[in-house]
């Protein structure tokens, strides 16, 4: 993620000769929708800027005939009529570009170029690479009379000079790298830039001291699926990669297991971001063939943002996890107490419209506030670690299985000590106010201080107390009102069941995973 390339020149010609040229290669804009690649919109901004025009050096200059650019040629070549007769020109990857030259501009006479000459083109082409920046080759030569633009015509062009833009990855960029890596994202770079200019920006993403590994599209092409499939785990850049190669490279990810995550803002982006599980466009400057296709559209193309997108993403598991445990491990306690109290009593502690008023007062208000309250307090590296195989795993099963403990806990202590003190009706209440108090305790102690959670737990209890106290319609859910001991003793079931629980779970929890693996 860096700012808008601005172009630069290394070459003997004045830079304006070689940047001209490139405007010349360059396809036109268009009114309707931005030029495809963000090179080509590199080169005319900067051509823009520096009050250059396709005539700079070619009068009269008019576009008659072109070769659009593909990842298999490697370079856009235009012809254009001039004062002087048809002029073609050419830009693109150094190697591809250079091999077609036999001659080099210079400001005097043109010098022919051998083996050795190409060689420290391209050596000069490799280390302007290493140094991050996306170089392109600009050459020209005369056509002839009635002479085609086809791929066999782009021979025997005069080397202009090199023409680079810098993309400078942003300071921000290695940090958010670096928290995608905590969160188990495994992230690879996919561009059609030398390996070297690759090499040279991952380097500047990688953890101190890593050296990122680089592979490129050709060296994909001639592997197998198994060796692919192999291969792709442990790399972090594939370069020189055409689209088609990006297509079978998220296909490759998702044959393996992985969801994978596409972003880009070019056209030749757009298949593999629909292809993606999910697809994200950088929408400042993406294409609309990119923004099309993508699933989400970052509208300040900050990686950062796409990192706190991932937060909220893993935030909402924590909260799943905490409201199952609400619902499945609160009736769980309830259904353990009542069936342990029926097998060793022979009658039912709870009876239906009671059962309806703990599902009512623990199930509906608090459960819906842990669904919707923002998880505060949870710290940037414990959301990263979140995700639904570690929230709805293990961890699931412990908060349930918490949760079910400490409810059986609370209902088991208060009822046999309300059932020693006094009657059957007012075991039966003091037992409902320990169910409803310990699941509320719970949600409340998960809900921390949130507004909606400490409004949702409060009002429940106030609205357990009032039907508990309340004559009449204490009777019509088989409750009696209850004096100072009785809520004393439900109240210190409450504080004591969870101290228990904390203890009794994790044993719990190791035996059934001991009988698990029998």
């Amino acid at each position: 993620m860096a700012s808008a390339p601005s172009p630069s020149t290394f070459s003997t010609p004045p830079r304006k000769e070689v940047l001209a040229a490139a405007l010349r290669a360059t396809p036109p804009a268009r009114q309707s929708e931005p030029m495809a690649h963000r090179t080509d919109r590199a080169i005319a901004d900067g051509a823009h800027r520096a009050k250059i025009t396709t005539r700079t050096g070619a009068p009269r200059w008019r576009r008659t005939d072109a070769l659009a650019f593909e990842p298999a040629r490697a370079y856009h070549a235009t012809v254009g009529h001039t004062g002087r007769g048809a002029l073609l020109s050419v830009k693109g990857a150094p190697e591809n570009v250079i091999s077609r030259c036999t001659g080099r501009r210079q400001p005097g006479e043109p010098v022919t170029l051998d083996a050795s000459a190409r060689r420290a083109l391209a050596e000069a082409a490799e280390e302007l690479a290493a140094a991050g920046q996306c170089v392109l080759a600009v050459a020209e030569r005369s056509m002839k009379i009635g002479e085609d633009l086809t791929d066999e015509a782009v021979q025997g062009l005069e080397f202009l000079g090199f023409l680079t833009l810098g993309d400078p990855v942003r300071d921000s960029a290695a940090p958010a790298t670096a928290r995608l890596r905590e969160a188990g994202v495994h992230t690879v770079m996919l561009t059609g830039d030398h390996p070297a200019t690759a090499d040279a920006i991952a380097s500047a993403l990688s953890e101190q001291g890593a050296e990122p590994k680089v592979c490129t599209g050709t060296e994909i092409d001639v592997l197998d699926d198994d060796a692919l499939d192999e291969l792709l785990p442990t790399v972090d850049v594939i370069a020189r990669c055409s689209p088609s190669r990006k297509v079978s490279i998220v296909q490759a990810y998702q044959r393996i297991g992985r969801v994978v995550v596409m972003t880009g803002d070019g056209a030749n982006d757009a298949p593999a971001i629909r292809l993606a599980d999910v697809g994200i466009a950088l929408g400042r400057r993406g294409t609309p063939a990119a923004t099309a296709a993508a699933d989400l559209v970052v509208t300040d193309d900050r990686l950062e943002t796409i990192v706190s997108a991932l937060m909220e993403g893993r935030a909402m598991w924590t909260t799943v996890r905490a409201a199952l445990a609400i619902l499945i491990g609160g009736n769980l306690g309830e259904v353990t107490f009542s069936v342990l109290a029926s097998a060793l009593t022979g009658t039912t502690p709870l009876n239906a419209r009671q059962i309806m008023i703990v599902n009512i007062l623990t199930d509906l208000a608090p459960s819906l506030a842990i669904a919707v309250r923002e998880p505060s307090g949870q710290t940037g590296e414990r959301l990263l670690a979140e995700g639904p195989h570690r929230s709805l795993g293990t961890a699931l099963t412990r908060e349930m299985l918490l949760r079910g403990v400490i409810t059986a806990l609370g209902a088991g202590l208060a009822w046999p000590a309300a059932r020693l003190t006094g009657r059957g009706r007012r075991a039966s209440t003091v037992a409902l106010a320990a169910v409803v108090g310990t699941q509320l305790a719970q949600t409340l102690s998960t809900g921390g201080t949130d507004r909606n959670v400490l409004v949702a737990g409060l009002g429940s209890a106030a609205v357990l107390a009032a039907i508990i106290q309340t004559p009449g319609i204490s009777q019509f859910f088989g409750c009696t009102p209850l004096g100072p001991v009785a809520w004393s003793i439900a109240l210190g079931a409450i504080i004591t069941a969870p101290l228990l629980g904390h203890f009794l779970a994790p044993l719990i929890t190791a035996r059934l995973a001991r009988a698990t693996e029998k």
